[in-house]
């Protein structure tokens, strides 16, 4: 029996050992990217095609864009550097709520084309740098309750 439980105390020591309580993300990051370059990137992949971003000014061809759904701007929740990564990779992943689903959707997918076959990770990198200095976390507006 006391072979039992050294063998379930020690089991339990590993077992903590390994468990990291740092409280730090191990989680995958790109290295930092150049926010100049990514506006580049932008304009480059024909991304104002169908989108704007807010507070940039972007010099457009002689034509109509397709939609202009707007990116940046003050949010209520925070879009964080992986989900902007993963809108970007693959554009199904979420559809934005804030248009009508049709507008946005073939068959349920995302109309947005898929660039991973021609977009490098640098360009990747620079281009969410770019995207992420445009969003803004709206500040929370506590409720005010009356006195009793």
């Amino acid at each position: 029996m006391k072979k039992l439980n050294l063998i379930v105390l020690l089991a339990c020591v590993l077992f903590l050992v390994a468990c990291d309580m740092s409280g730090q993300s191990k989680g995958f990051t790109l290295p930092e990217g150049d926010a100049r370059s990514g506006k580049i990137v932008f304009r480059s992949m024909q991304c104002t095609d169908c989108h704007t971003v807010n507070g940039v000014e972007f010099a457009l061809d002689e034509f109509e864009p397709i939609m202009a759904l707007q990116l940046g701007g003050t949010m209520r929740e925070v879009y964080t550097y992986g989900e902007l990564t993963t809108s970007i990779i693959n554009p199904s992943h979420k559809i934005s709520a804030r248009f009508p689903r049709d507008e946005l959707t073939n068959n349920g997918l995302s109309k947005m084309p898929t660039y991973n076959e021609i977009l490098t990770v640098a360009e990747l990198i620079d281009l969410v740098a770019f995207l992420e200095q445009h969003y803004e976390l709206e500040p929370y507006v506590a409720t005010r309750y009356r006195r009793f």
